[in-house]
């Protein structure tokens, strides 16, 4: 199977009905895509009954990993093996999460609800206008946040709750813990950029009920599965292993969190145990993984790949800030003092209306996509200056 060739949705069709038993239930599907690295969002394998022609990139496991967790996911919640079935509820579920405000993706999710309509789709999500989720992306948090998109899912198939509602909760959630379990860490230097953007972007997630105040934990409380208790828990083991080591107060704060997602101490140590066999039995495979500070790593791959988007469209993008004197303005203030509540909320607005119109820029509109959202906002002023003449304001 070529992920990369057309076709390769339907090869995998029909390995699938004649795949019974390569996963049990949910959990085994979790923990096969944990190993093989799309739960960290370090993409370095894929099922074993996938017949494969070549080596694969990490975009095309993405793919691959991403289809297979939303086949079963379906499979496990309906009991239902019709995978053109499949296919259909696929596209239904995107178009419920609102995706298709993005101009190049309603084309996709209003025409025919083909397989080949369907690894458009996937592969849209996967990397966005060239590649946008490269190797930089490769192990961030960012690429991790693929995964909401598959317990969405199983919320959507179980019609319990509002799913775009829920996945900005998830999304809020995920990058809260990132943030608080990087807080917990022996202060490194190199850690401070990407805790000062993990705290910005949770100003910018628009979600009425979670205002951030640093006592997320609260949150925890609201109606989580099992499941997603259980990424949470892996989320900050991977953020916690960063550097490959584990301090007192980092301890105590791993060890907090599990008995707030109601796990047992044996729990979080089997998820710290996980994600540390992880990185050492892979570090031949990805070399990178070898970075002893994977969070510096993170923010300096998500300021490379923000700015080739800005300047990639930068016609279009001047166009649409000359048409928003408020947004201009807004954008200026940000250079020179920290923005408020509301002020936040209304560039938040503005932007994504402005990303709306601009396909190779959907990235900052999917789930993931918040946590870029910061960097973006400090970029955009120093890439393109000409637009901001108007509205220089200079520092005191």
């Amino acid at each position: 199977m070529n992920p990369s060739s057309s076709g390769w949705i339907n090869k995998f069709g029909h390995l699938v009905n004649k795949e019974n038993l390569h996963f049990k239930d949910f959990e085994s599907l979790y923990t096969q895509l944990k190993a093989n690295g799309f739960i960290y969002g370090v993409h370095l394998d894929i099922p074993s009954f996938i017949p494969v022609e070549h080596k694969l990139t990490e975009d095309e496991i993405a793919k691959i990993n991403l289809l297979t967790a939303l086949y079963f996911t379906f499979r496990f919640e309906k009991n239902e093996i019709d995978f053109d079935v499949f296919v259909n509820t696929v596209f239904t579920y995107y178009q419920s999460l609102d995706v298709g405000k993005v101009s190049f993706l309603n084309k996709i999710l209003t025409g025919k609800q083909t397989k080949s309509q369907l690894e458009k789709l996937i592969d849209s999500r996967i990397y966005l206008g060239n590649n946008t989720f490269n190797r930089a992306f490769g192990n961030s948090l960012t690429n991790s946040l693929l995964y909401v998109d598959v317990l969405i899912f199983r919320i959507y198939l179980k019609n319990h709750k509002p799913v775009r509602q829920h996945a900005q909760l998830l999304e809020y959630i995920t990058i809260n813990i990132a943030y608080h379990t990087l807080n917990s860490k022996e202060t490194n230097k190199k850690d401070v950029k990407l805790v000062q953007i993990l705290a910005s972007s949770l100003t910018y997630i628009n979600l009425e009920e979670a205002d951030f105040d640093g006592n997320y934990r609260g949150l925890l409380k609201h109606n989580f599965t099992d499941y997603e208790k259980n990424f949470f828990l892996d989320i900050a083991c991977l953020t916690l292993w960063e550097d490959g080591s584990l301090e007192h107060t980092e301890s105590d704060y791993i060890f907090g969190l599990g008995k707030d997602l109601g796990r047992t101490e044996i729990e979080v140590k089997a998820a710290l145990d996980f994600v540390m066999d992880f990185f050492e039995k892979n570090l031949e495979k990805a070399t990178y993984l070898n970075d002893k500070n994977l969070a510096f790593q993170f923010y300096e791959g998500m300021s490379k790949n923000v700015s080739k988007l800005i300047l990639r469209n930068s016609k279009r993008l001047k166009k649409e800030l000359t048409e928003s004197k408020e947004l201009l303005s807004l954008l200026s203030k940000s250079t020179v003092r920290e923005l408020s509540k509301e002020e936040k909320k209304k560039v938040q607005k503005h932007l994504l209306d402005t990303f709306k119109t601009i396909p190779s820029l959907a990235i900052f509109m999917l789930p993931g996509g918040a946590v870029l959202l910061p960097i973006f906002i400090k970029l955009i002023p120093k890439l393109l200056p000409s637009a901001f003449d108007d509205n220089r304001i200079e520092k005191s």
